[in-house]
């Protein structure tokens, strides 16, 4: 995965933690509904969060590498596994497990790229 993807991701899928590792950058604009999310950003990524029970279904526009994707998240109690696809053909799987305040992130890709981030709500992630 490009960097950018990722660090959306983790934004949304575990926005306070992710919040502390993040480089400062505008603040996107966003629109929610009951079930809905849809944010834009000033570089050009777009997104959208589609939630249904325990899953989460993810969909936008990466600007920096001209590609769109699509991301499914389920939820079972501290496990959520996540797959995703890009438009260049990338995919990605991974999972994210809670440990009291503490979430253990795996992600592996299609490029060959893996990542282990580990994220305290104190701390930030490392």
């Amino acid at each position: 995965m490009k960097l950018p993807l990722p660090w959306l991701l983790m934004l949304l899928l575990f926005p306070v933690a992710a919040a502390h590792a993040m480089p400062r950058a505008q603040p996107a604009d966003c629109t929610r509904s009951a079930h809905l999310l849809a944010c834009s950003d000033r570089d050009g990524n777009y997104y959208g969060v589609h939630t249904r029970g325990s899953t989460i279904y993810l969909r936008g526009f990466e600007a920096q590498g001209k590609r769109f994707w699509a991301q499914t998240s389920s939820r079972y109690g501290p496990l959520t596994f996540y797959t995703g696809v890009a438009s260049d053909g990338e995919t990605w799987v991974g999972y994210s497990r809670r440990v009291g305040w503490t979430t253990l992130n795996r992600v592996s890709s299609s490029s060959g790229q893996r990542f282990d981030l580990r994220c305290n709500r104190l701390g930030g992630c490392q």
